[in-house]
Protein backbone atom coordinates (compact mmCIF):
# COMPACT_ATOMS: atom_id res chain seq x y z
CA UNK A 1 0.00 0.00 0.00
CA UNK A 2 1.65 3.20 -1.24
CA UNK A 3 2.11 6.18 1.72
CA UNK A 4 -0.42 9.27 1.46
CA UNK A 5 1.15 12.85 2.08
CA UNK A 6 -0.21 14.05 5.17
CA UNK A 7 -2.40 17.11 5.01
CA UNK A 8 -2.47 19.93 7.25
CA UNK A 9 -5.89 18.60 8.07
CA UNK A 10 -4.51 15.49 9.22
CA UNK A 11 -1.87 17.00 11.22
CA UNK A 12 -4.22 19.27 12.91
CA UNK A 13 -6.14 15.77 13.70
CA UNK A 14 -3.38 14.58 15.43
CA UNK A 15 -1.54 16.91 16.55
CA UNK A 16 1.95 15.94 15.73
CA UNK A 17 3.80 18.15 13.23
CA UNK A 18 5.99 16.69 10.47
CA UNK A 19 9.58 16.57 11.29
CA UNK A 20 11.57 19.20 8.83
CA UNK A 21 14.87 17.83 7.52
CA UNK A 22 17.80 20.19 9.43
CA UNK A 23 18.86 23.15 7.42
CA UNK A 24 22.12 23.10 6.24
CA UNK A 25 22.54 26.87 6.15
CA UNK A 26 23.23 28.43 10.04
CA UNK A 27 21.00 31.06 9.79
CA UNK A 28 18.81 29.00 8.34
CA UNK A 29 18.92 26.23 11.07
CA UNK A 30 18.34 29.11 13.68
CA UNK A 31 15.31 30.49 12.10
CA UNK A 32 14.00 26.93 11.90
CA UNK A 33 14.71 26.43 15.77
CA UNK A 34 12.94 29.47 16.60
CA UNK A 35 9.97 28.62 14.34
CA UNK A 36 9.44 25.38 16.80
CA UNK A 37 10.22 26.83 19.63
CA UNK A 38 7.97 29.84 18.80
CA UNK A 39 4.89 27.07 18.16
CA UNK A 40 5.82 24.73 21.25
CA UNK A 41 5.54 28.48 23.49
CA UNK A 42 1.87 29.16 21.74
CA UNK A 43 1.01 25.52 21.94
CA UNK A 44 1.46 25.68 25.82
CA UNK A 45 -0.15 29.30 26.18
CA UNK A 46 -3.33 27.74 24.77
CA UNK A 47 -2.99 24.53 26.65
CA UNK A 48 -2.15 26.30 29.86
CA UNK A 49 0.97 24.71 30.92
CA UNK A 50 3.28 27.61 29.66
CA UNK A 51 5.78 28.40 32.51
CA UNK A 52 6.09 31.68 34.17
CA UNK A 53 8.77 32.14 31.76
CA UNK A 54 7.06 31.87 28.80
CA UNK A 55 4.26 34.05 29.77
CA UNK A 56 6.65 37.04 31.19
CA UNK A 57 8.75 36.82 28.15
CA UNK A 58 5.76 37.36 25.74
CA UNK A 59 4.21 39.75 28.61
CA UNK A 60 7.31 41.74 27.94
CA UNK A 61 7.50 41.77 24.15
CA UNK A 62 4.13 43.18 24.31
CA UNK A 63 4.98 46.02 26.91
CA UNK A 64 5.94 50.04 26.01
CA UNK A 65 8.95 49.18 28.08
CA UNK A 66 10.05 46.86 25.29
CA UNK A 67 8.92 48.91 23.00
CA UNK A 68 11.47 51.98 23.83
CA UNK A 69 14.20 49.63 24.31
CA UNK A 70 13.69 48.34 20.95
CA UNK A 71 14.15 52.67 19.81
CA UNK A 72 16.53 53.30 21.70
CA UNK A 73 18.52 50.28 20.24
CA UNK A 74 17.49 51.44 16.50
CA UNK A 75 18.81 55.20 17.60
CA UNK A 76 21.90 54.26 19.08
CA UNK A 77 23.08 52.14 15.70
CA UNK A 78 21.48 54.96 14.05
CA UNK A 79 23.96 57.16 15.65
CA UNK A 80 27.08 54.77 15.40
CA UNK A 81 26.38 54.88 11.70
CA UNK A 82 26.30 58.67 11.84
CA UNK A 83 29.95 58.50 13.67
CA UNK A 84 31.35 56.03 11.31
CA UNK A 85 30.16 58.51 8.05
CA UNK A 86 31.48 61.57 9.86
CA UNK A 87 34.95 60.03 10.73
CA UNK A 88 35.49 58.62 7.09
CA UNK A 89 34.40 62.16 5.69
CA UNK A 90 36.99 63.38 8.45
CA UNK A 91 39.91 61.02 6.63
CA UNK A 92 38.87 62.38 3.26
CA UNK A 93 38.87 65.90 4.13
CA UNK A 94 42.49 65.28 5.93
CA UNK A 95 43.56 63.67 2.72
CA UNK A 96 42.54 66.55 0.60
CA UNK A 97 44.01 69.26 2.87
CA UNK A 98 46.99 67.14 2.58
CA UNK A 99 47.01 67.24 -1.23
CA UNK A 100 45.99 70.86 -1.12
CA UNK A 101 49.20 71.57 0.73
CA UNK A 102 51.41 70.00 -1.36
CA UNK A 103 49.97 71.40 -4.31
CA UNK A 104 50.46 74.65 -2.94
CA UNK A 105 53.72 74.09 -1.84
CA UNK A 106 54.80 72.68 -5.21
CA UNK A 107 53.20 76.20 -6.89
CA UNK A 108 55.06 78.47 -4.20
CA UNK A 109 58.81 76.84 -5.23
CA UNK A 110 58.10 77.14 -8.74
CA UNK A 111 57.37 80.75 -8.54
CA UNK A 112 60.56 81.62 -5.96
Amino acid sequence: MARTKKTDADLEETGHRVRQRPAKDPDAREKQMISYAMDLAEQQLIDGTASSQVITHFLKLGSKQYEYELEKLKNDNELIKAKVESYETSKEMVALYNEAMTAMSAYSRGNL
